[in-house]
């Protein structure tokens, strides 16, 4: 059993005055990092949460109690790097046992300059989060600091409201983005001609790999924007569909983006994902609120509202769409979370729009909502926003074709 190298004491703090301590991991330079704290109940997929960009300003909590056995790869990178602020773990695994690992977790942390700690009690690290909601805190290795100088830093930390943190995450030019979801992909359907392919536009808020490569498999040539992108740069691509993408922080601050997608209302299709959701909440004219602890997993139950069946989801979010003011702004819910009853998705009763809070791409997570891409694509066909009669369609010719290779 390989030994754990020596690595000096980490500490994290939070601004409540708790200090929880352990032993520091990746990279061990005496340094300081704030962030908003958070957990995740994923049981695997640490390297696609890490690499998420909706992550960027938060500290990761891991509730499994083991991370790092199966190492991590240059494949399943959900962006160019690390996005997460700190990661917390309860042990890391020091043995990596997996044909397809290129490092170790340690290894590859220290590579990206990132600073985890381990052996603290992550399940009542968990429960204080889960009970007090979500808090700020700093994750230390620097021995000069007392535990008094970690809480009053913990108190000062920014947080995430009111700050616009997709600046830090999205592209600065324009891109275009080929790559399907290769062996991946359920069921290898036919090449199509360049002619007969859609065109997407996809604003950047901090999209994921795995999102863009569904796009890209539902026939789709992908053309990747900043979030800043006015409405006539995104209408110069001609595109068939707007697609906007998940990202970190709270939607409200996004003006920018807001503003450009209540311009572009009407004028072609719209499905978001994620912050997508809320951005495109708030361009309808409805509001966002933070979420006590937020949703961060792989096995969230979700109900469409129209067949009653319920998808387990993956889900990275720590803010929500009210649903008295969606529906003032002519949306209908169509998907609910059975855990606190909070809104998932809509689509407008009237415009070419629908979006969901959770993801479809899953990356780490189950397919169940992968329909949703094919419910895009029909939208961008027929001009309708779909509902749940046209996603509960959708959702069995999906299982039709993955199951039988075919859809007769």
């Amino acid at each position: 059993m390989p030994r754990a190298p020596s690595r000096p004491p980490a500490r994290l703090a939070l601004d409540d005055g708790s200090v929880f301590e352990g032993v520091a991991f990746g990279d061990l330079t005496p340094r300081t990092i704030d962030g908003e704290v958070c957990f995740n109940t994923s049981l695997t997929g640490y390297q696609e949460i890490l690499t998420d960009p909706s992550y960027a300003g938060q500290i990761i909590t891991m509730t499994c109690p083991q991370i790092g056995n199966y190492g991590v790869n240059e494949i399943d990178l959900e962006s160019a790097g690390i996005h997460a602020r700190g990661f917390v773990v309860r042990e890391l695994s020091h043995r990596v046992s997996n044909f397809r690992a290129d490092s170790s977790l340690e290894e590859w942390l220290e590579r990206n300059a990132v600073t985890g700690i381990e052996g603290i009690d992550t399940r009542a690290l968990t429960r204080k989060l889960r009970v007090q909601g979500a808090m700020n805190g700093v994750l230390s290795t620097d021995p000069a600091l007392s535990h008094a100088d970690l809480h009053d830093r913990a108190v000062a930390a920014p947080g995430l409201v009111g700050i616009d943190l997709v600046k830090t995450v999205s592209r600065s030019e324009p891109g275009r983005w080929s790559e399907d979801l290769g062996g991946w992909a359920p069921i290898q359907g036919p090449v199509q001609a360049a002619e007969d392919r859609l065109k997407i536009v996809a604003i950047d808020c901090g999209a994921k790999h795995n999102i863009l490569r569904h796009l890209v498999d539902i026939g789709a040539e992908v053309a990747v924007l900043p979030y800043t992108a006015p409405p006539e740069q995104i209408l110069e691509h001609g595109p068939d569909g707007l697609f906007v993408s998940n990202g970190p922080g709270d939607p409200a601050a996004v003006g920018r983006t807001i503003e450009n997608l209540a311009h572009l209302r009407g004028k072609l299709p719209i499905f978001g994902i994620c912050l997508g959701h809320q951005l495109l909440s708030h361009a309808l004219g409805a509001r966002t609120y933070k979420l006590r602890f937020g949703h961060r997993g792989g096995n969230h139950p979700v109900q469409n509202l129209h067949t009653g069946k319920v998808e387990i989801t993956s889900q990275n979010h720590g803010f929500a769409v009210d649903i008295d003011s969606l529906e003032q702004a002519g949306a209908t819910p169509t998907h609910i979370n059975l855990n606190d009853r909070t809104l998932e998705g809509f689509h407008h009763r009237e415009e070419p729009v629908f979006a969901v809070q959770y993801h479809p791409e899953a990356s780490p997570g189950p397919h169940d909502a992968r329909y949703l891409f094919d419910c895009f694509r029909e939208m961008i066909r027929t001009g309708v926003s779909p509902g749940g009669e046209a996603m509960d369609t959708a959702q069995r010719t999906r299982n039709r074709v993955e199951q039988n290779g075919n859809g007769s």
